[in-house]
């Protein structure tokens, strides 16, 4: 393309911006989805917006380290810096091959997110950006250059500076400006330079060295040492305050061969694979270990099913009952804390609201109890997914140094959801069967995300991950730490890379390095119908996998029962209330007690009912010592009725009755006798029969009437409760047919803020809107009506809003005009009252 033929640089952002395509526009708003929220009038608002602090800091934050180390190199550089020079401080006076071949995409990068505007012989960083980046003494640039020859020098005097000049071989001049503009072009001409230092004494040089890489600034003696004197003398050292000095950044660069970084990082650093199974040992690993969590959130909320532990003031559980969880699960409490979490994010348990509140299972539960089993994993994995809390945060101390607890306020973290994602991302690109170690997981988040000012004391994305994998192997969305077929659906993912045909592992210890120096394409998140999907197709691989439920159990003489496997559900829901389980893992061992058979008697159930169960559903003979336990606690059952007074005891037989008074276990009850047949307590009806079953009695509590009253298993319910929301990180990203709109808006509205008036209007541009009287706005919509010339004019909305518009009217009456609005591509009526003014457009208008 010929120089007449190329288009004019643009002078701004917003003309950089006013010359892209759709396409490229909406890559930006889906990169910064904060710049659509609301959606800006015009191409200047945008711009504008785009280079406000708190849209630019979020912009960084979300560079890649070399995408990050490109912008802190430009903030370094002149303003504006060609293609060149920026390659000159990321390749160095080698050329390194990798800087040079990443460097294009890097510069398209911070382009696309409207950090840097400008072709390639006048790239300019956005103003904000450079302020943040650019080095100074309360904030040292990530690249730990110093400031330039001109910024050390600004408040020196003249006579200091003509001494520097003097001492450096370079001429005197007439002024300073000219004086340090020759001392930058002898620290920039890399030969007068290297001849300067050349004659530099050996320590003077060891003291550039240790400044080199930064941090630039060091400090003085009033009466500096000679080899600083010599640096000194020469400006090869400037003083920046009393007893502080600093190494110009034209020394610095030169002295480091002209990179701004001492170590560019143009290249992901590789995910390597630790290990390596075979893919059908990684998919049964993980829905064993999907099939144990289940068991483990079902043990979870049958624990609570009679009301869980009570809500803190403050909300959540307290330390005593997430101990207590954990052992009731046989799990450490930071287990016991995750699986706590999940249920709740998967709105499986909630407080029930009551005056004296506390947790419980949810309608939703008895719900999820009915869902096929993968199909409950699959519900559980899509709300960990999506979950902002993190139950690895629980045990920690919060910006207030109060304690983090287990279902209370302050485990919200936005980025989990995408780190979560991530993790698993990178998992997907490694070949079937592959596990990589941690280490090259969290190095390649932490290149993808790099942390500001590298705080890795607060590198909260690096724990996030590690929480991730983690929880990925609890929930069997990996096994034995690669991704499992169903993780890979879960996620949308495409089939994995083969493996290296040379490569043929043997064992789970077998290291196969893969080696990605390219980038792969990143999974994006799915929106909620694409989860959905996503999640019944892992649902539907996971289901074979999954132990088929057994309908029986192996009853023993030492009154336990086996069950060999998992049990259906009918099965498992009587078992769990007429015996108490004593080992749980492969197989499942309960034990049958006087305690155990009193609560399915108390549940409803009579003797012949549960040898009825127990003979339907053991591959053995009933024992004979269950049988004799079930009827022994079946004839004494009920015997005792206990009711409300205070609470009384009644019974036939008036000898149990002495017999309950004459024993001295009985003191605390303050029993006495009413009748025969009737004892009167001061306990209460519950803690009549707690203490009467603590003395070996079988006592039954009754109605009103009467009647045996039945204690049903499963009885306390919160009421309808949804899952907690996560907590968006940002603005949510714009979908299309939100973009489409915005895109149109902001066109129709650059359209009307930048087409030409005819002479004597406002300017284009310039943001105030066209003012003229009432009948002026009607004699010129009427004439306009007749020509069909287009009009530009100012309108204010019913709720106030101000905007600029251009209009070709079609009819004026009744106090409207209605008009073919370019702005919005439509016809629309306006009233007349609220039209600010009008004003005619330049014959050349398009």
């Amino acid at each position: 393309m010929s120089t007449e033929d190329r288009p004019p640089a643009p002078r701004s952002l917003a003309e950089a911006l006013r010359a892209r395509g759709d396409a490229a526009l909406g890559a930006l708003l889906r990169s910064r989805p904060d710049l659509i929220t609301p959606v800006p009038t015009d191409l200047t608002q945008l711009a504008t917006r785009a280079g406000t602090r708190a849209s630019v800091v979020r912009a960084l934050e979300r560079l890649d380290r070399f995408a990050l180390q490109t912008a802190e190199a430009l903030a370094v550089a002149a303003d504006p810096a060609t293609y060149g020079e920026l390659l000159g401080l990321m390749a160095g006076d080698d050329a390194d091959p990798a800087v040079v071949a990443a460097l294009p995409h890097a510069v398209d990068l911070l382009r696309e997110q409207a950090l840097v505007w400008g072709d390639d012989d006048r790239l300019r960083l956005v103003r904000t950006a450079r302020e943040l980046l650019a080095p100074s003494p309360q904030h040292p640039s990530p690249t730990g250059l110093g400031p330039t020859v001109q910024e050390a020098t600004a408040g020196m005097s003249p006579g200091r500076i003509q001494e520097i000049v003097a001492a450096a071989g370079l001429a005197s001049t007439h002024d300073s400006v000219s004086a340090v503009t020759a001392l930058a072009g002898l620290f920039t001409d890399r030969a007068r330079l290297a001849a300067l230092l050349a004659d530099a004494p050996a320590d003077s040089v060891e003291v550039l060295e240790r400044l080199v890489w930064g941090p630039p600034y060091g400090q003085v003696t009033a009466d500096p040492a000679p080899r600083l004197r010599w640096l000194l003398d020469r400006g090869l050292l400037l003083p920046t305050a009393p007893g502080t000095v600093v190494l110009p950044r034209e020394v610095a660069l030169h002295l480091r061969r002209g990179l701004a970084h001492r170590t560019p990082e143009p290249v992901p650093p590789v995910v390597e694979t630790a290990a390596v199974h075979r893919p059908q040992v990684v998919d049964s690993a993980a829905a064993g270990q999907a099939y144990t969590a289940l068991a483990t959130v079902e043990e979870l909320l049958k624990d609570w099913d009679e009301g869980g532990p009570a809500v803190l003031r403050a909300g959540g559980l307290s330390v005593r009952d997430l101990k207590r969880t954990a052992v009731a699960l046989d799990v450490p409490e930071p287990a016991a804390a995750f699986w706590v979490e999940l249920a709740y994010a998967a709105g499986l348990i909630a407080s029930d609201g009551e005056a004296d509140e506390r947790y419980a299972a949810t309608p939703a539960y008895d719900e999820w109890l009915e869902q096929p089993p993968a199909e409950r994993w699959s519900r559980l994995v899509t709300a960990w997914l999506a979950a902002t809390r993190t139950a690895g945060l629980v045990g920690g101390r919060d910006a207030k140094d109060r304690t983090l607890s287990a279902l209370g306020p302050g485990l919200d973290r936005s980025a989990a959801p995408e780190v979560r994602h991530r993790v698993l991302a990178l998992l997907a690109g490694l070949p079937e069967g592959a596990a990589p170690a941690a280490g090259p997981v969290l190095a390649r988040l932490r290149w993808e995300r790099p942390l500001r000012g590298d705080r890795r004391e607060d590198d909260l994305r690096g724990r996030l991950a590690e929480w991730a994998l983690s929880e990925a192997e609890l929930l069997g969305v990996t096994g034995r730490g690669a991704l499992s077929a169903q993780g890979r659906a879960l996620l949308g993912a495409p089939a994995a890379p083969a493996p290296d045909p040379e490569a043929e592992p043997s064992g789970p210890g077998d290291k196969l390095p893969v080696h990605h120096h390219h980038r792969p394409a990143p999974l994006t998140a799915l929106s909620p119908a694409e989860q959905a999907v996503a999640s019944a197709a892992a649902a539907r691989l996971l289901a074979p996998l999954l132990p088929e439920p057994l309908d029986h159990v192996l009853l023993q003489a030492d009154l336990t029962a086996v069950a060999p496997g998992p049990l259906r559900r009918p099965l498992a829901d009587m078992l769990g209330v007429l015996a108490d389980v004593e080992s749980k893992g492969g197989a499942t061992v309960y034990r049958f007690t006087p305690g155990s058979v009193r609560r399915a008697l108390d549940a409803g159930q009579a003797a012949s009912d549960l040898h009825a169960f127990l003979a339907a559903h053991s591959r053995t003979p009933v024992p004979q010592p269950l049988a004799y336990l079930i009827d022994d606690v079946a004839r004494r059952h009920g015997h005792l009725r206990v009711g409300a007074a205070s609470a009384y005891v009644r019974c036939d037989d008036d000898a149990v009755l002495s017999e309950i008074l004459a024993d001295k276990r009985a003191a605390g009850l303050g029993l006495r006798r009413l009748a025969p047949t009737v004892l009167a307590a001061q306990a209460d009806p519950a803690g009549l029969l707690e203490g009467l079953r603590a003395m070996g009695f079988a006592p039954a509590a009754e109605s009103a009437e009467g009647d045996v009253l039945i204690t049903r298993a499963l009885a306390h319910r919160t009421p309808p409760r949804t899952a907690p929301e996560p907590v968006p990180d940002g603005p949510p990203v714009p979908d299309d047919t939100l973009l489409a709109a915005a895109l149109r808006a902001i066109r129709a509205g650059d359209l009307a803020s930048t087409t030409p008036r005819k002479p004597g209007t406002a300017p284009a541009g310039n943001g105030e809107l066209p003012r003229t009287g009432a009948a002026e706005t009607l004699a010129t919509m009427q004439a306009a009506v007749l020509t069909g010339e287009a009009l530009w004019i100012g309108y204010v909305n019913a709720e106030g809003a101000a905007s600029q518009r251009v209009i070709a009217p079609i009819r004026v009456e009744g106090g409207f005009v209605t008009a073919y609005d370019h702005t919005a591509d439509e016809v629309r009526t306006y009233p007349l009252h609220r039209i600010t003014g009008v004003a005619e457009l330049a014959d050349d208008a398009s």
